[in-house]
């Protein structure tokens, strides 16, 4: 048996999984055409959104959709969202989702609100939490999941904490995962079984309905690409001005996509390497090469004997790889993480570097929520919008995962991951000397779980939409520029892509000429030509 701890670890890149049935078949759905029109023709009540510290004319409603498409006289949740009214006359709504999966979009709006202030020149700016995420039915695994640094290690090498008579069954990780997903079951709700992002874009379509639109006008970041692109495919017919910043692939398992991260935050360390060795302070000195020695040297360190931290538990090199891919997802913070380095490297200072280290996340900061939060629990059973003190910690990583292995239909048995552990792992490390071990058991996160969609996979292609434009940035630790290319390939002729050559996820926050052109686009029409780009200091 695993230890304790290491049962209860997880990072959101890499554990937990979706639980009970898998999605119903999208054809079968749209053959039956079930009566949506109590949904569609709802009106959202604004009010001020309660709380403190929040930004002027803010705005809370709530819509409410069927928990199952399928069955729409079931059961019903309600969604959180939230809005900025456009400040002259409004032509509509634009809808915002900030990624993840799992990133509740109302407190990103709170927080973030003034980056897409230029929008309410014609647009109310709207975002919501989507099903199972924040204040919409969040899903949860239960208290032992809200507090873990590292995912079971398939490959056996599982650090200082390692009890001896678990080094060297990988299957003890797969039971893991299955314990793992019963919490799940146990801790969440009707909505875990409903909680892809084909049900999450037909929201997006009663949204829409609700708001008034004829169609969707909407921005999406990372994951959010991937629901835009869905929605795409879905309601061609209702799709309206469409950005899609920092493209997710629509193909790539998940084993191949945890590869692909790897790579991508490699390159992104190798680059704040570059830039931290030009200072005198640098925790690794002033070379490149030996600094990047001195990184797997320091994890090691860490793996074998881990430092205490504040928050009462060890801080370990895996606990160190997480804290750094997470910074690097901004070069804003490139500086802080180079003197959070340097105190733990000089003073043995935890402080700096787990401020990049919330909950064991590998996601940006964008995406991660902004409140404090409480208690796991059940959401409420008559589908209603839960309080923000009763969103389960892990709410993040738990829809993280479930959405995931929802819209991934690849389920590989016990026999065939044995069997693919030592390719799987010489692909990873080779990807990545730091991230690789740490990304590994992102191909055995929906191990044992129904299998999910293939919709997405297979049938989201050759859209019959007006044009969207698609951005994808060059350094991009998350999303690599090809995935851009690729999707763009898939959806045929409407996508129109925006070269970003900058650094860090998505652009519209990051560079003021990816921000003009999207605003361009959204509030007048006006698209780049295919393939123009953005220079990497605008």
């Amino acid at each position: 048996m695993l230890s304790t701890r290491q049962r209860r670890a997880f990072t959101c890149a890499m554990t937990l999984a979706l639980l009970g049935a898998g999605l119903p078949s999208v054809a079968a759905a749209a053959a039956d055409r079930p009566d949506l029109s109590r949904f569609h023709d709802q009106t959202i009540k604004w009010s001020a959104c309660p709380g403190d510290g929040l930004p002027d004319g803010l705005q809370c409603g709530k819509v409410t959709v069927p928990v199952d498409y399928a069955n729409p006289t079931g059961g019903t949740l309600d969604l959180a969202m939230a809005r900025f009214r456009a400040t002259g006359k409004s032509r509509g709504s634009v809808l915002l989702n900030f990624g993840g999966p799992g990133g509740p979009g109302v407190g990103e709006l709170a927080d973030g609100g003034k980056d897409f202030m230029g929008l309410t020149n014609g647009y109310d700016v709207v975002t919501f939490d989507p099903r199972g995420v924040g204040r919409s039915s969040p899903v949860s695994c239960g208290e032992g999941m809200d507090d873990g640094t590292q995912a079971p290690d398939p490959d056996a090498e599982t650090g200082a904490e390692a009890e001896a008579d678990e080094s060297d069954d990988p299957r003890a990780a797969l039971e893991v995962l299955r314990e793992l997903a019963a919490d799940c079951v146990e801790h969440s709700g009707p909505v875990l079984r409903h909680i892809g992002t084909v049900d999450a874009s037909r929201d997006l379509d009663v949204m829409r309905a609700a708001l008034g639109d004829k169609k969707l006008n909407y921005l999406g970041f990372s994951y959010g690409t991937r629901l835009g692109a869905v929605y795409a495919a879905q309601f061609p017919d209702r799709t309206g001005r469409m950005v899609l910043d920092g493209v997710d692939t629509l193909t790539e398992p998940l084993s191949e996509q945890g590869v692909t991260g790897a790579q991508g935050q490699q390159t992104a360390l190798e680059d704040f390497l570059d830039w931290c060795t030009e200072d005198v302070d640098c925790a690794f000195g002033q070379d490149p090469r030996s600094a990047r020695e001195e990184v797997l040297r320091l994890i090691g360190s860490l793996d074998a004997d881990p430092v205490p931290s504040d928050f009462g538990i060890p801080f370990s090199g895996q606990d160190l790889v997480g804290a750094i891919g997470q910074a690097l997802y901004s070069k804003e913070l490139w500086p802080a993480l180079s003197h959070a380095l340097t105190s733990l490297v000089q003073d043995g200072d935890t402080r700096g570097i787990m401020g990049f280290y919330v909950g064991g996340s590998a996601l940006p900061r964008n995406e991660l929520p902004h409140k404090d939060l409480s208690r796991p629990g059940l959401p409420r059973e008559d589908g209603g919008l839960v309080d923000e003190g009763e969103i389960p910690l892990d709410n993040l990583p738990a829809a993280l995962m479930a959405v995931n292995c929802a819209d991934d239909p690849d389920r590989p048995t016990a026999d065939q991951v044995v069997g693919n552990l030592g390719r799987l792992r010489a692909a990873y490390e080779q990807a990545s000397p730091v991230f690789g071990r740490y990304r590994l058991a992102q191909a055995l996160m929906c191990y044992g779980r129904p299998k999910g969609t293939s919709y997405i996979r297979d049938e989201v292609r050759d859209v019959d939409t007006p044009k969207m434009l698609l951005v994808g940035t060059r350094g991009d630790p998350a999303t690599p520029y090809r995935w851009t290319t690729e999707t763009a390939d898939r959806l045929g002729p409407s996508a129109v892509v925006l070269d970003n050559k900058g650094e860090g996820h998505t652009g519209y926050s990051s560079s003021k000429c990816v921000h003009r052109k999207i605003d361009d686009f959204l509030l007048y029409g006006r698209l780049p030509a295919d393939g123009s780009s953005c220079g990497s200091e605008e």
